[in-house]
């Protein structure tokens, strides 16, 4: 059975065996016992998946071709794909989980935020992105890149850039460079008020990044709060423990 590719759902298909292996030695150099691949597509990686022992591997993929694609190629998926839009999906596993992926790059930021949600359950998460993407998760304060997914994914993961993956390892190539990351959640996750206030700091903070911190969050803090010397500084200029601090004083 053949396959099409569907541009609407971001599909780049990973065909070159030797990234397919250096992701899965990344994803080996933890210990996990439940596996969930996001997006498997052609089945790429999860060929080398299905293999690893002792693990309960699931697969959650949106497009029904693709999903009768992998039940006939790979017979031993079968009752692991989880045919569902991965936003959407509730928690594959009652118990912790690594997440991987050749993660479609429309919605690659989305599966970040959705990754945060189930942070309590996913330790370690091995993916691959659009190389802007990949650069600005792992990118540092003072970094033009470091922005919001920067600080909201650090606060609770620590991230590791791993290897480029360049457009020819892909059908079709894109037109971008890739990149793959590996998190794995830390054991001293920034220590916020809530993560809804720390959330709504740090994108009212970058959302106005030209602007002093002052000028861009003036509407979640007391005036007297605004007059300490940090509010001075633009986002970009902050480091997580700084905005994480920042969160006990809001008003709002």
């Amino acid at each position: 059975m053949q396959y099409t590719l569907k541009k609407s759902l971001g599909q780049h298909f990973l065909k070159d065996e030797n990234i397919c292996r250096k992701i899965v030695a990344a994803l080996q150099l933890q210990h996990f016992e439940r596996l969930l691949e996001v997006g498997p597509g052609g089945g790429a990686l999860t060929k080398y998946l299905l293999q690893l022992p002792h693990v309960d591997f699931k697969a959650i993929e949106l497009d029904e071709e693709k999903v009768l694609y992998l039940h006939q190629t790979y017979t031993s998926i079968i009752g692991r794909i989880i045919h569902e839009d991965f936003l959407r999906a509730a928690m594959p596993f009652g118990e912790e989980f690594t997440v991987v992926g050749n993660f479609p790059y429309n919605i690659s930021t989305q599966i970040l935020f959705k990754v945060l949600e189930w942070k309590p359950f996913v330790p370690v998460v091995v993916g691959m992105f659009q190389k802007e993407v990949a650069q600005r998760v792992a990118s540092k304060p003072g970094s033009k890149v470091y922005g919001i997914l920067s600080v909201l994914v650090q606060a609770f993961y620590t991230v590791e850039y791993l290897f480029d993956v360049p457009q020819g390892c892909f059908n079709p190539p894109p037109k971008v460079m890739s990149g793959v990351i590996k998190l794995v959640r830390r054991h001293d996750p920034a220590l916020v008020r809530s993560d809804k206030h720390f959330y709504n700091l740090v994108k009212t903070a970058f959302n106005q990044r030209r602007k002093t911190l002052r000028n861009a969050v003036r509407g979640l803090f007391e005036q007297d709060i605004l007059q300490d010397e940090i509010f001075n500084r633009r986002a970009e200029q902050l480091s997580i423990d700084d905005f994480a601090k920042l969160t006990f004083k809001m008003a709002y």
